[in-house]
């Protein structure tokens, strides 16, 4: 009788044993992954009647595989984006998904009176659940804060993040930010320019034997490795541009200086600018930005600034938001009294607030990213000077 629950015993702890060394094997392969998962919260819910997407909190740790993604030379479209990370963060088990779509935003640097360096940022789309990301790779890199639209990481607008398999879906949120800043004081934006003279916009679709970035990946290569608004366009300068989904985008860099650079791939002009692979990089520096007229700040939306590339301003989508905002920063020359007062005109130019005639969508986030004390004052949804949406994050 001894003998028998002996074996049992055995055969519990053999049991138990494999067990631990089976856990032990997952930690050690997917420790990164899993921390990840686990630091996902709920920040605020979804709200159908006032058209908000839920907001959510993530912290990714480890070094989520960029400095490999770079060195195979990135990734030319979305699909060699996606088999990249899908082998990298589950080792090929489990598909992941990253998408882009319609960004129809607004930014902007000013000063302090205190004499802080701000970036602004609004980003204008449908209602949907975000989540600002929080990184910190090592390695010689910056850690960053950055914003993610889930939608494009494959989480269904609706139903948020509900599941195991939605949350594993967050772990390539390194790869798609849309606005941020690291712990060097630069920060960056993407927005929608619309280019091609049809209905369609067209992509920027460089070939060349550089290699290669998409929209996302560029903002994530500036936030990891960017020391200044000059190295980061130093890098950019040396790989080819892949916008995707069918779309087009132009970006604006920042750094705790002062200076602003918006970096746009076109053609010629808009009435000829249809073929994505011939555009090239044009940088305009704030104190070069004609079109803003300001040297001490820069302002972005929708549409080209780059001289004569319009023949009429029909075409130039948010020229009105633009020429708003521009009011507010020459009024005050540039300088306002502190990040209240820069998301003060964030909310003035606000998709609700905005002529917004389809009254579909809203403005799912604004941030005002602090470039000298490296700080982040976030609203979701527009709900500007309420307490249960506005978040306050620092990289000191």
């Amino acid at each position: 009788m001894k003998t028998k629950k002996n074996i049992w015993k055995w055969i519990g702890i053999a049991f138990l044993a494999v067990l631990l060394v089976a856990a032990g094997g997952i930690w050690f392969i997917w420790g990164n992954e899993l921390r990840s998962l686990m630091s996902i919260k709920q920040l605020s819910a979804r709200n159908d009647e006032h058209l908000d997407g839920a907001v959510y909190e993530m912290k990714i740790s480890g070094d989520y595989y960029f400095d490999e993604y770079l060195e195979q030379g990135g990734a030319a479209n979305d699909t060699e984006l996606l088999e990249f990370v899908t082998n990298k963060i589950t080792k090929g088990l489990i598909p992941m998904t990253i998408e882009e779509s319609d960004i129809a935003c607004s930014s902007f640097t000013a000063s302090t009176k205190d004499g802080d360096r701000l970036f602004g940022r609004n980003y204008d789309f449908s209602q949907t659940n975000t989540c600002p990301v929080f990184t910190d790779p090592g390695k010689g890199r910056h850690s960053s804060i950055s914003t993610v639209d889930l939608q494009f990481l494959g989480i269904d607008e609706k139903n948020g993040v509900s599941s195991i398999m939605d949350r594993i879906k967050c772990l390539a949120a390194a790869y798609a930010p849309l606005d941020g800043i690291n712990d060097a004081g630069v920060s960056c934006g993407i927005y929608m320019t619309y280019q091609g003279s049809g209905e369609n916009a067209i992509g920027t679709d460089q070939n060349t034997d550089k290699p290669d970035l998409t929209s996302t990946t560029m903002l994530r290569m500036v936030l990891d490795y960017a020391d200044s608004v000059d190295e980061a366009v130093e890098m950019i300068q040396k790989y080819d541009m892949h916008d995707s989904a069918g779309t087009s985008y132009h970006y604006m860099i920042a750094d705790s200086t002062g200076k602003s650079a918006i970096l746009e791939w076109t053609g010629d002009t808009d009435a000829s600018d249809d073929d994505g692979s011939a555009r090239e990089l044009t940088v305009t520096y704030n104190d070069t930005d004609a079109t803003s007229g300001a040297s001490d700040y820069q302002y972005i939306t929708n549409f080209i600034i780059k001289p004569d590339y319009y023949d009429n301003e029909e075409d130039m989508k948010g020229l009105d938001r633009y020429q708003r905002i521009g009011e507010r920063l020459k009024e005050v020359e540039g300088v306002v009294a502190d990040e209240e007062a820069a998301m003060d005109i964030l909310a003035e130019v606000g998709r609700r607030t905005w002529k917004n005639d389809d009254n579909n969508g809203c403005t799912v986030h604004s941030a005002v990213y602090n470039l000298t004390d490296k700080s982040v004052l976030w609203v979701g949804n527009e709900h500007y000077g309420e307490d249960a949406y506005t978040f306050e994050y620092s990289l000191d």
